[in-house]
């Protein structure tokens, strides 16, 4: 995979696990990454957001797309594959 950078930050877990099944789904390389920390209790997820999307610069556009999607529930199948 080439280089990584954050691509948007997640609110949830819930909101994280459909977007990751969507982006495997489609076959878009990308990166989960949780903010939870053991050592502060998750202190960083309530300033920072729960976690965020890592993946290649050239998918933003479209994780920002399908993200947009799932949280509109756009059913018209506007993301493609």
């Amino acid at each position: 995979m080439e280089k990584a950078v954050k691509i948007v930050v997640l609110e949830n877990e819930v909101q994280a696990r459909v977007l990751e099944s969507a982006l495997k789904e489609r076959g878009i390389p990308h990166m989960i990454r949780s903010y939870h920390d053991s050592a502060y209790d998750g202190l960083f997820q309530v300033s920072k957001g729960w976690g965020c999307v890592e993946a290649p610069r050239k998918y933003k556009k479209r994780i920002l797309d399908i993200l947009k999607d799932l949280e509109t529930g756009d059913g018209t199948g506007s993301v493609k594959a």
